[in-house]
C-alpha cells in the first residue's frame, strides 16, 4: 500500500521552529519530487516547497523562502521541511505529496499521492 505521513506538527510560538517529517512506504520517494504544501482554514491550498526527484533542486514560495528548507534522505525514505522563524501566518495544515512524472511543481493538482497533514499552529 502507497503511503505517505507527515509528523512533527505542533503549537509554538512565533520566531520558533518546527521540523516536519513525510515518511513514505510502499513506494521509494527518491523517484519522486516530493512537495510540502499547506492549508489554513477558509484558503486554497498553497504550495509551499518542492525538491526534485533527481538533483534535489529545491524551489520555494515567496512567503516562506529565507524561513523554509527541504530536504531528503532517500536512505530513511523520509523529506523533511525545516520552518524557522515562523509566523502567525504559517499556521495551517501541513501535507506533503509525491509526483512521479513531469516536473517539480507547486501546483497540487499534478501530484499524485498525499499525506493526511499535520497542523502547525504560531501563537503570537
Amino acid at each position: 500500500e502507497v503511503q505517505l505521513v507527515e509528523s512533527g506538527g505542533g503549537l509554538v510560538q512565533a520566531g520558533g521552529s518546527l521540523r516536519l517529517s513525510c515518511a513514505a512506504s510502499g513506494f521509494d520517494l527518491d523517484d519522486y519530487a516530493i512537495a510540502w504544501f499547506r492549508q489554513a482554514p477558509g484558503k486554497v491550498r498553497e504550495g509551499v516547497s518542492v525538491i526534485s526527484r533527481s538533483d534535489e533542486r529545491t524551489t520555494y514560495a515567496d512567503s516562506v523562502r529565507g524561513r523554509f528548507t527541504v530536504s531528503r534522505d532517500n536512505a530513511q525514505n523520509r523529506v523533511y521541511l525545516q520552518m524557522d522563524n515562523l509566523k502567525p501566518e504559517d499556521t495551517a495544515v501541513y501535507y506533503c505529496a509525491a509526483l512521479k512524472w513531469g516536473i517539480s511543481t507547486l501546483d497540487p493538482y499534478e501530484y499524485d499521492y498525499w499525506g493526511q497533514g499535520t497542523q502547525v499552529t504560531i501563537s503570537s
